[in-house]
């Protein structure tokens, strides 16, 4: 990984997604256990949060800071596409990398819906 890099992945979030995550959770709001009129469930802001998150799963990182600025809902049904830029990438004396990264959220229809930064330690 290097500064300037863009890791980009997507998502699809599903009915069960947010099932589960409301039992883990608790977020029990009734925006994420009724279905609106087209039969969708509002998918929770954390749960959205998770993508950028799958960064630091795969690379190891140790998060020291996370910004979220949720922009608009997500609806059980829609593919999110993430985007991760690398902004800072470099070696420490004790034998870490620290990072720092932004990233945006879209949907299917190309509309923002989450942006951020995180920024943490490879251990």
């Amino acid at each position: 990984m290097s500064v300037g890099d863009v890791i980009r992945f997507e998502r699809t979030f599903h009915k069960e997604d947010v099932e589960m995550f409301t039992k883990l959770s608790l977020d029990e709001g009734n925006h994420h256990i009724t279905p609106d009129e087209q039969g969708r469930l509002v998918v929770q802001g954390l749960l959205t949060a998770t993508l950028p998150t799958k960064v630091g799963g795969d690379f190891n990182v140790l998060a020291r800071t996370m910004n979220f600025e949720f922009l608009r809902p997500v609806f059980t049904g829609d593919t999110i596409i993430c985007e991760v830029e690398i902004e800072q990438f470099e070696k420490q004396e004790n034998n870490r990398t620290a990072i720092m990264a932004s990233f945006i959220c879209i949907n299917q229809n190309e509309k923002l819906v989450l942006r951020g930064t995180f920024a943490g330690v490879i251990l």
